[in-house]
């Protein structure tokens, strides 16, 4: 979640990492909403 490898810096502020997990939060949400729709639109096609 953080370090080099993603062009970060080493040390994040404590509000830093907050936002970040909020962040992944919301991308987790909009992930588990998209593969809902897929799986609904799948099995209208059965």
């Amino acid at each position: 979640m953080c370090g080099y490898e993603h062009g970060m810096r080493e040390f994040l502020t404590k509000e830093e990492k907050i936002d970040i997990l909020k962040e992944y939060k919301e991308n987790l949400e909009k992930e588990a909403k998209g593969v809902e729709e897929r799986i609904k639109e799948l099995q209208k096609n059965n």
